[in-house]
């Protein structure tokens, strides 16, 4: 029987991207960014996001690809945000299909019809990839941002530097901590709505809340986030980079109720988990953390 710590950090690796997955989201991202440069004058295009920061979690959804625009495209910083975005959609629907293609506030998403099983396996394929328009300015980057109607700044430079750094400085555990969070709040116990969106955000809130430097247990530096999250998830966190708008301006009030009580819950859960092993009840304790996580925690 595994222990507990042999079962998270077996459950660690599962949520690790392999080589196959590598391969084919390698294959995926150049298979769109080579028909965009059919389309626009693209300076340069390069992967961010949880992808590019290592953070990215099971199933692999949404890979960000930045396209700097040439400035030949100018034309498209002078108007309201919608307008690039319409465009990359209706370019991206010639290739894959209305079905296929989908407008999001700040991207483009292009779902490649991957099956993901009741294990949260995609045979190692890349479910989707959020293209992202943007303009270079020397000094940050500029995207589009249909809530707001105009392009805001960011620097996904400076989100993967501080996930490093944070990453280092916690025994190089950090990443891990905060690809298991994100696992839970993809669940599809949750419902439609995930208990935390952005998922960035977790990462955010990750770079306060997972402070005083790895303990050695996982268990109990999960249940000690989750608790910490719930503590702090009504507060308001700023773009890390200093540059675009807060990160948590996507939670209303409510959504930030519900999101407490939800990692609330899982800190206890996580509690009573942790009793169990403590109270040498260790295949309960597995089946706790699994039912806590989903599929991917192993019991064997």
């Amino acid at each position: 029987m595994l222990s507990i710590d042999e079962a998270f950090r077996k459950f660690k690796s599962r949520l690790e991207l392999n080589e196959r997955e590598q391969k084919n989201a390698s294959q995926r991202q150049n298979e769109v960014r080579d028909y965009l440069q059919t389309k626009f004058g693209i300076a340069r295009s390069f992967l961010t996001g949880s992808y590019a920061r290592y953070t990215k979690t099971k199933p692999l959804k949404d890979i960000d690809i930045f396209f700097v625009l040439k400035d030949s495209e100018k034309h498209y910083h002078g108007k309201t945000a919608s307008v690039v975005l319409d465009d990359f959609h209706a370019a991206l629907v010639e290739k894959y299909g209305e079905a296929a293609v989908r407008k999001q506030a700040r991207s483009i998403n292009v779902d490649f019809g991957v099956h993901i099983d009741a294990e949260d396996n995609t045979d190692y394929r890349v479910v989707s990839v959020d293209a992202v328009p943007a303009f270079d300015t020397g000094n940050h980057y500029e995207i589009p941002d249909t809530a707001s109607g105009k392009w805001i700044k960011t620097d996904p430079e400076i989100h993967k530097s501080k996930a490093t750094v944070a990453h280092q400085a916690y025994g190089n555990e950090w990443k891990g901590l905060v690809r298991m969070v994100k696992y839970w709040n993809n669940n599809p116990k949750h419902g439609d709505q995930k208990p935390v969106k952005p998922s960035f955000l977790i990462e955010v809130m990750a770079l306060e809340c997972l402070y005083g430097g790895w303990g050695g247990s996982f268990d109990r530096e999960i249940q000690s986030f989750f608790a910490t999250l719930a503590d702090r998830v009504h507060d308001e966190w700023a773009d890390p980079a200093g540059l675009g708008p807060a990160i948590s301006n996507d939670m209303d009030p409510a959504r930030k109720q519900r999101a407490q009580q939800l990692l609330f819950q899982a800190s206890q859960d996580a509690s009573i988990a942790i009793d169990h092993a403590r109270r040498g009840r260790n295949i309960e304790a597995l089946r706790a953390w699994r039912a806590l996580f989903g599929p991917k925690f192993p019991l064997s």
